[in-house]
């Protein structure tokens, strides 16, 4: 609850200030998570089933943040909790970067990492909790595609730089490409240990950054104000409650579902399947290799097509648009088949094939990114509604994410791709057929 601001409390800051620097903190657990430790873990001789099960898991927290976050405002502010997230997080990525020459490192890290997932989730609801507070609609509007930018940033320097330097380190250490698992050990322990390091030590740094620069004019509910937990417990059981009384909500649910389920598959054995060596069926692509061409290019092409792609849908409307974007989102994943049945050695090849999934994946998710906020949020809980459209989606790429490693064990690269393509076809269909509740605005 908002109260009278004091005479100190409204200095202003200027959002560039603090903006850019909350999103791109953002942003980090989240890739250092979910992206970044596939690399590590397959470089430490982990199974491809093992790290895609427990990093796919690992999204939970960010898919059921929508349970905590009512629950947050009772007690301190928004920054409040910005602050102790980037802290937190940053602590413990430095206890995975020590943990790495452990004998049991790997249960050591993906638990730890398990309780950097709930801070990072609490982060991104808190740091949205500051930007709507502190922000009038004019400067939300204005600074919407700073903040998706500076989380793109940290995908580009997490994903990209700090991969590829990962690589860099390793060389340096004396790890040799190809050679046994037992001889790079130390080598890319070293090298991983300094990547998830230098991690911990950026949002420390922001953590820091942001006693001053965060702005909050939020002061803590009184306890004569504050709600009950059984009162806020009563409003979340309502708001679900609705969401299931929305027109063709079933027929939505099963679209959400279906739209990324390709995805779901592919996401986390793609950096494996490039990683892995041409004995097994991979691609032996190179940490510094891969994190040029994935997180860099990559990286560059999913906002290009994202930027295309808002163009597209404003000039049509998305009633129009919509399948032509599914099939631009799903399409795509031909090239890691491509690459998977061929296994070029091109490195230009491979690189044109990988951007342009990853254009694809851009361009499309803007589809069902607005069919999420146009066609299920509209409501009396619009903003708790999409939030917890956006768990349904989420949950919908965990779970076969989860799976995935064991397929492609199962099924060797080259099957598994091929299967993951005839899994998009449902997705197709129902996206054909799709009713639209309210009105496009494009005729």
């Amino acid at each position: 609850m908002q109260h009278t601001k004091t005479a100190s409390q409204q200095k202003t800051i200027n959002p560039v200030c603090w903006v850019p620097t909350a999103y791109y903190a953002m942003g980090l657990p989240f890739i250092a998570v979910n992206l970044v430790s596939l690399y590590m873990y397959k470089e430490l001789g982990i199974s491809d089933t093992q790290i895609t099960f427990w990093t796919s898991l690992l999204i939970l927290p960010w898919t059921l943040k929508f349970l905590w976050s009512p629950f947050m405002e009772m007690y301190r502010t928004k920054k409040f909790f910005v602050l102790l997230t980037e802290m937190l997080s940053g602590l413990l990525f430095g206890v995975v970067a020590f943990s790495l020459f452990s004998n049991y490192f790997f249960a050591i890290s993906i638990s730890t990492m398990a309780v950097v997932a709930f801070s990072g989730a609490t982060h991104d609801v808190a740091c949205d909790g500051v930007y709507m507070a502190e922000l009038n609609q004019v400067d939300q509007t204005k600074y919407i595609g700073v903040q998706g930018a500076f989380y793109n940033i940290a995908k580009l320097v997490a994903n990209g730089g700090l991969v590829a330097l990962a690589g860099m380190l390793s060389e340096y250490f004396g790890a040799t490409e190809g050679a046994p698992l037992e001889m790079n050990r130390e080598a890319y322990s070293y090298s991983w240990m300094i990547i998830y390091g230098i991690i911990a030590l950026m949002l420390v740094l922001l953590g820091i950054y942001h006693i001053k620069m965060l702005p909050s004019t939020q002061v803590p509910v009184s306890s004569a104000e504050r709600k009950t937990v059984a009162e806020v417990g009563r409003e979340l059981v309502a708001v679900i409650r609705n969401f299931f009384t929305k027109k063709h909500i079933i027929y939505y649910i099963f679209f959400i579902i279906l739209y990324r389920l390709g995805e779901g598959f592919i996401m986390k054995v793609a950096p494996l399947f490039l990683r892995s060596s041409r004995e097994v069926g991979g691609l032996g692509l190179t940490t510094t290799e891969i994190g040029t061409l994935v997180g860099i290019f990559g990286s560059a092409a999913f906002v290009l097509g994202s930027l295309l792609a808002g163009f597209y849908v404003s000039k049509f409307g998305l009633k129009k648009t919509l399948f032509s974007l599914c099939c631009i989102f799903n399409l795509p994943f031909i090239a890691y088949t491509f690459l998977a049945v061929v296994r070029p050695d091109n490195l230009y090849l491979v690189g044109t094939c990988i951007t342009m999934e990853y254009f694809g994946y851009g361009f499309g998710f803007v589809g069902l990114t607005l069919f999420m906020m146009q066609q299920i949020a509209p409501g009396k809980y619009q903003m708790s509604h999409y939030a917890f459209a956006s768990a349904i989606m989420n949950l919908g790429v965990m779970l076969p994410g989860m799976a995935s490693g064991y397929l492609s064990d199962l099924l060797g690269y080259r099957d598994f791709f091929i299967y993951v393509l005839l899994a998009t076809i449902p997705a197709f269909l129902i996206t054909y057929f799709i009713p639209f509740t309210h009105d496009d605005s494009k005729k």
